[in-house]
């Protein structure tokens, strides 16, 4: 690896890894990291050209190798066995990540995790174009845009159902990071024609969170529990969308420790 992943670490307790989804960061988890805190020490890592992290042109940027990455970034940290939870695209990398070292990843959490579906991409998801567009050139304007009641819609209904509750802070640090996204479009690439089809051992215990209203990724396409690990546990949450973290952050927080709880 010729690069360095940006890394946070909070809290005390057994290691746990966050894996934010494309054109996010590792901001998106701050609803749920101060509970996160009180029972694990909290690893959130950028991804190239994602947050803190710089995106260098030509690097490997498919599930797998984000996942090698992310290995390779745990290891120059000390860290050796460790959680994982993932949310959207860091969801799918969280499952190559447990696949390519069974021996080192304790339990996993997919929080609407993408690369479950039979049938790939084979070109980037309509409205990708618009919406890294928007988040460009009105970043200028978001600080003071998002205190008004139709930006935050604007940016987030699509998103979640209950997008009115989300605080001003969740907003702007994710209008930010779409924004400064570098990595957003290699990402996308990166995911084209390709799925989760790895092998994660029954001994690694997996759960799987999607909301009922995820548009993003709807159970008609993109939650096929034949691609994922056959002894995960699925689980819906409702009136939640894409990301759970932001609607649901108890209960994913709950779930993450009823998971990691069966951890060998």
């Amino acid at each position: 690896m010729t690069y360095k992943l940006h890394t946070e670490i909070s809290g005390a307790g057994e290691p746990l890894v966050l894996i934010h989804g494309m054109g996010s960061a590792s901001t998106a988890w701050k609803p749920i990291r101060p509970l996160l805190n009180q029972h694990y020490t909290v690893i959130t890592l950028d991804l190239p050209g994602h947050g803190k992290t710089s995106y260098l042109k030509g690097q490997p940027m498919d599930p797998h190798s984000l996942g090698l990455a992310v290995l390779e970034q745990l290891s120059v940290e000390g860290i050796e066995r460790f959680h994982l939870a993932g949310n959207s695209l860091g969801g799918w990398v969280a499952l190559e990540t447990a696949s390519a070292a069974p021996n080192r990843v304790r339990s996993l959490t997919g929080i609407a995790p993408a690369g479950l579906w039979l049938n790939p991409y084979n070109a980037r998801y309509p409205g990708t174009a618009i919406a890294r567009f928007l988040a460009r050139y009105t970043s200028k304007f978001a600080p003071s845009a998002l205190h008004f009641e139709k930006a935050r819609q604007l940016g987030f209904a699509e998103v979640s159902p209950r997008w009115k509750e989300f605080t001003y802070e969740i907003c702007l640090d994710a209008a930010l990071a779409m924004a400064n996204a570098e990595g957003y479009y290699p990402a996308w690439d990166g995911m084209l024609m390709k799925r989760f089809d790895s092998y994660i051992p029954p001994s690694i215990p997996v759960t799987i969170i999607f909301g009922d209203t995820d548009r993003t990724l709807p159970a008609t396409t993109c939650q096929e529990r034949s691609v994922a690990p056959a002894h995960a546990k699925w689980i819906f949450f409702s009136e939640t969308g894409h990301a759970p973290m932001w609607d649901s952050p108890l209960d994913v927080v709950d779930e993450i420790k009823k998971t990691t709880a069966f951890a060998t």
